[in-house]
């Protein structure tokens, strides 16, 4: 059985920090998995990839917009693996978000291991945001707080993402990191609360970690980086 790696380009904390110039491509990222989360250039909305496919959600003019993107555009956080689904599931229940949440650990192979989660359903309401595309150098956290929010009612898609073991808060954010993108592809972010009404589960075990960092930028390599304060920050943006 081939070994499925999690990739991810830069770290949460970086984005936290403020380093939101895009630094690799999409085209680069994609050779290295089908499934995943992060941001674009400058911070503008929230990507999500599904079946090797990445799209943009963003908020404008109070409303979402969800485009599929070019292989040319930049990201300067994303976090992608081949999806594997080691274990897969039917969920013919109502379960709110935290019961979804708390039935998806019970299966997991081990608490010391990140997942990949996939779950393709029908949910009586969806609730997301999307950061605003901001300046370089602005503080997420700060940014966070005056970020769009949009909630869609019986809406059938897929919820998508990553759970991330405590060891590695800060790498990325410890629990669930999960991004929505409806069937339709036109509505979809960075998940906030939902209702599943019934639906498909996949979970696959991941098993390994490759930090691929953004070497050649400038920023990155100068940051003087105030951990304790990116841990907060962490802690209130997601």
């Amino acid at each position: 059985m081939r070994q499925t790696i999690l990739f991810q380009h830069n770290s949460l904390a970086a984005l936290m920090a403020g380093l939101y110039q895009g630094t690799m491509s999409l085209n680069h990222l994609l050779e290295h998995g089908d499934l995943g989360i992060g941001t674009l250039d400058q911070i503008d909305g929230e990507l999500i990839i599904l079946d090797g496919q990445a799209y943009q959600a963003r908020g404008t003019g109070g409303k979402v917009e969800v485009l599929a993107l070019d292989k040319k555009a930049r990201v300067p956080y994303a976090a992608v693996a081949r999806h594997r689904a080691d274990q897969r599931f039917s969920l013919d229940q109502a379960l709110s978000d935290a019961e979804l949440k708390e039935w998806l650990e019970s299966k997991f192979t081990s608490y010391n291991l990140f997942h990949s989660i996939k779950i393709k359903g029908q949910f009586k309401d969806m609730h997301v945001r999307m950061i605003p595309k901001s300046p370089l150098g602005k503080s997420f956290a700060e940014i966070a707080q005056s970020q769009p929010e949009f909630t869609r009612e019986e809406v059938s898609g897929t919820l998508l993402g990553f759970w991330t073991p405590e060891l590695f808060h800060g790498v990325s954010v410890a629990g669930y990191h999960l991004h929505f993108l409806s069937d339709d592809k036109q509505f979809g972010g960075h998940v906030l609360d939902f209702q599943l009404l019934n639906g498909q589960a996949e979970i696959g075990q991941i098993d390994g970690l490759f930090q691929d960092f953004p070497v050649n930028s400038q920023a990155f390599r100068e940051a003087d980086f105030d951990v304790e304060q990116l841990r907060k920050d962490i802690d209130q943006s997601e």
